[in-house]
């Protein structure tokens, strides 16, 4: 999957796509780690002279910028390796629909990032460093306000049919016009990107010299400008605007065409079964295979597979070959036969994903932050970690990592304490006046529904937890089973109580999306409508400082507010359990995950996929 900007992505409390996550080897060493050279990173492109020229790419400390030819992570790539094979994964719930700008769902970003290719991506080994992948080459203004971009020749979008018209689209090349499109159709009000929109609303402009070069102008130093622009990728005018003319409206609802992907990038979408499987196949003629940076497996299978025992399963008979496990199939299940003799092998890493309770604060209910705080310190949080986690989780404070330069060192989770949960209650008045068991106020009821994900077995056991806490203090809470699609509707039109979710993000996250009071409307990532005018300066400040000490300083306000505030009870940064074939080679582990490109299958050991 292709490194993007930073961007968080929603999710739900258990991986949607198993084993999709990322790998941090000892998470909080690697962590500190990453900081630090991401301050280093900084600090060098601080420095840098205005008057001299920009680099084509940022440098690492004594090491030169990559030659021209040259793409990134090329060296990961292992050159003795075979064609072929599959890749075969589970998934708990479907995609609402794989649109690449509409959809903020985990599954049709993974989708999408197998099937389509950015300007430049980060460096396995060092993600704070970028490399080219589309572009030749890109210079940095010594302002950074302006990206030179220079793409390589020959990259072509997958050959398609148009759903409406049957015109086949074949040998269509892309150009700097695609990433035009692009950025138009961000910035087009019509188009329900809300989410993504957060990225760009600092974007000025793209100008065009030529179909290879462009310049992406932004209107002020902004410090995500760099992820945003690297990590862009090309829309097919083509495709959406068949006539040349673009209709945001219709491009949010074309149902047919959001059913499909039409990319350059490493793999082409081949095959939807509704509520059962989608195929992504190798693209041939992908760009990275003249350059040796390409995937070798032939397919990659996303089976609909809802019950986590039934996914087990089909690991251990071989219909899955790569699955994320639950904590009970970690700890119990994988002392097997399948994994002592190598057949299959599990790896264990923490995420930078974090989940969470979202009190929506259009229920008068949770206003009050005595009441959030109160509702926080029910949550037996320690017993969840340890009783369904298995340990095998870090409990979160804030949006930022456990180990985190942005997370302050003093802040501590707030205890499970029904006493002083009870006292808070009772400061923002509500008492049991009718001693009916059930507090009120004001001649309401403390009664609210909570969502849960219907075939997650981690939040069917968590919900009854929850509701035994709240009922001994005399909170009502009733449990709504939803099916995910309903769910994320639920979401964008605000129509819930209270959810629990999480979201996915990087190691140096821009917190702009999720929690400015600017995006509770229009379907945005503040879907619990959290507003405070003190957070959103501080969002605001944090877009514009490229200073590491002040960022982080920055950030710990942030963090400490949250903490206060409560907007999230915040749960748990989880640790991805991953179990996957031992036929696989050149299976890499890397501060950002376990990329599945530079992975392949010898000959011999290659596996089909039936039903193509």
């Amino acid at each position: 999957m292709q490194s993007g900007y930073t961007k968080f992505i929603l999710t739900a409390l258990t991986l949607v796509i198993a084993g999709a996550g990322y790998f941090i080897t000892t998470a909080l060493d690697r962590l500190r780690e990453s900081n630090y050279h991401l301050a280093d990173a900084m600090k060098e492109m601080k420095t840098l002279s205005p008057a001299a020229p920009a680099p084509a790419v940022q440098k690492e400390k004594k090491s030169s910028a990559p030659a021209p030819g040259t793409i990134a992570n090329r060296e990961f790539y292992d050159p003795a390796a075979q064609t072929g094979g599959r890749i075969i994964r589970a998934t708990e719930a479907e995609a609402g629909n794989l649109n690449p700008l509409t959809s903020n769902e985990a599954m049709a970003a993974a989708f999408n990032g197998y099937c389509n290719s950015t300007i430049g991506t980060r460096n396995h080994a060092r993600p704070e460093i970028w490399e080219p992948l589309m572009a030749e080459s890109f210079t940095i203004s010594p302002d950074r306000k302006s990206y030179r971009i220079k793409l390589r020749k020959g990259i072509l979008w997958h050959d398609a049919v148009d759903p409406d018209s049957g015109k086949k689209y074949t040998d269509v090349e892309v150009t700097a016009h695609d990433f035009k499109f692009f950025a138009d159709a961000v910035k087009n009000k019509d188009v329900n990107c809300a989410p993504l929109r957060v990225y760009y609303h600092y974007l000025d402009s793209i100008e065009i010299h030529n179909d290879y070069e462009f310049t992406v102008k932004w209107s002020k130093a902004y410090y995500n400008s760099l992820s945003a622009t690297l990590g862009m990728s090309p829309l097919p005018r083509h495709f959406y605007a068949p006539e040349g003319k673009f209709d945001g409206k219709k491009f949010n609802d074309d149902h047919r065409r959001n059913r499909m992907i039409v990319g350059c990038g490493p793999y082409m979408f081949h095959k939807w079964d509704k509520g059962r499987r989608l195929i992504l196949k190798r693209n041939p003629r992908y760009f990275g295979i003249r350059y040796k940076a390409a995937p070798a497996i032939e397919y990659l299978v996303f089976e609909v597979i809802k019950h986590p025992n039934t996914r087990f399963q089909a690991l251990l008979g071989g219909k899955l070959d790569w699955l994320g496990l639950l904590p009970d199939q970690y700890i119990n299940r994988t002392g097997t036969e399948e994994f002592k003799n190598g057949k299959l092998k599990k790896f264990r890493y923490l995420l930078p994903q974090y989940s969470y309770i979202g009190w929506n604060q259009k229920n008068p209910l949770f206003q009050d932050k005595r009441v959030r705080q109160a509702l926080t310190m029910l949550v037996d949080r320690e017993k969840i970690r340890k009783e369904i986690y298995r340990g095998l989780a870090e409990t979160a404070l804030s949006p930022f990592m456990p180990g985190s330069a942005f997370l302050p060192a003093e802040l501590k989770p707030f205890p499970f304490d029904p006493r002083r949960a009870s006292e808070l209650l009772r400061q923002a008045g509500w008492r049991d006046t009718d001693n009916d068991g059930i507090l009120d106020k004001e001649g309401r009821k403390f009664s609210f529904t909570m969502m849960q994900i219907a075939g997650s077995s981690i939040q069917q056991r968590m919900m009854p937890m929850l509701k035994e806490s709240f009922a001994k203090a005399g909170i009502d809470m009733k449990i709504r089973n939803v099916e995910w699609s309903v769910y994320v509707q639920n979401l964008n039109t605000r129509n819930y109580d209270v959810c629990c979710l999480g979201w996915s993000s990087s190691f140096d996250p821009d917190l702009y999306q999720v929690w400015h009071s600017s995006q509770t409307a229009n379907e945005g990532s503040n879907h619990i409508s959290y507003k405070n005018p003190e957070l959103d300066k501080m969002l605001e400040e944090m877009q514009v400082t490229f200073d590491m000490k002040k960022r982080i300083e920055t950030g710990r306000r942030i963090a400490r507010l949250l903490h206060e505030e409560q907007p999230y009870t915040f749960l748990f940064f989880s640790n991805s359990l991953t179990a996957l074939s031992g036929r696989y080679r050149n299976v890499r582990l890397f501060p950002e995950g376990i990329p599945g490109e530079p992975v392949w299958t010898p000959a011999d050991k290659q596996l089909k996929v039936s039903e193509l």
